[in-house]
């Protein structure tokens, strides 16, 4: 591996597909998304990247102009099953992604100190300003980023297709879980519930009940 300190980035939502985590890492415009990404300092691909199970809830919520849906934010305190990717980078890389993420340039690297040593740490108020430790895989520490509410804090809204093609395309990536494990799972977080449903594998529009009788 390259010189460095290097953490697992823990990716739930879009981040999980390797070509819109590229675009974090040697810049661009991600399929399907209204924004292009400067990239990081060190655009090298992750050493590896593994999927993994957490104790916790993956939903969505907010409005993200890139995708015209919403986000995906994970609760760690909340009962329930996420399925994520982990990617292992360098401290640097995992600074430029988050500030990304955050809107903001790369360049900087993020004091990880408290994080580390409690298990979280808030940069801010909005999304993807609250970094979570998840564990840790082979000594290394896994990294996550989320926002500072829990998943029954705030109103769900339902992610938009192309941003749900990422997701399904880096939990196949990850070669854990099959098509119909990963549209269900999909289909059924708080926001995409009842909006999406899982169909011989795939993922499709929730067709509309009846209206009220005249």
């Amino acid at each position: 591996m390259r010189a460095g300190v290097y953490v697992w980035y823990v990716a739930y939502g879009s981040n999980m597909h390797g070509a819109r985590l590229a675009c974090y890492l040697a810049g661009g415009r991600p399929v399907g998304a209204g924004r292009e990404y400067p990239g990081a300092r060190d655009a090298a691909p992750p050493v590896r990247s593994v999927g993994v199970e957490l104790r916790g809830v993956v939903y969505f919520a907010t409005h993200s102009p890139v995708w015209g849906g919403g986000r995906a934010f994970y609760d760690p305190d909340a009962e329930g099953r996420a399925l994520a990717r982990a990617h292992l980078v360098t401290a640097e890389q995992f600074s430029d992604v988050a500030a990304q993420e955050m809107y903001g340039e790369p360049g900087r690297d993020l004091d990880l100190a408290e994080v580390l040593a409690t298990g979280r740490s808030t940069l801010g108020p909005g999304r993807y300003e609250t970094l979570v430790r998840a564990g840790t895989r082979d000594g290394i520490p896994m990294l996550t980023l989320t926002a500072p509410w829990s998943v029954a804090e705030v109103p769900w809204t339902a992610p938009a297709a192309a941003y749900l093609e990422h997701l399904s395309a880096g939990l196949r990536e990850a070669g854990a879980w099959d098509d119909a494990v990963i549209a269900r799972y999909l289909a059924g977080r708080p926001g995409a519930a009842g909006h999406w449903t899982a169909e011989g594998g795939l993922l499709s529009p929730a067709t509309p009940g009846p209206g009220p009788s005249a």
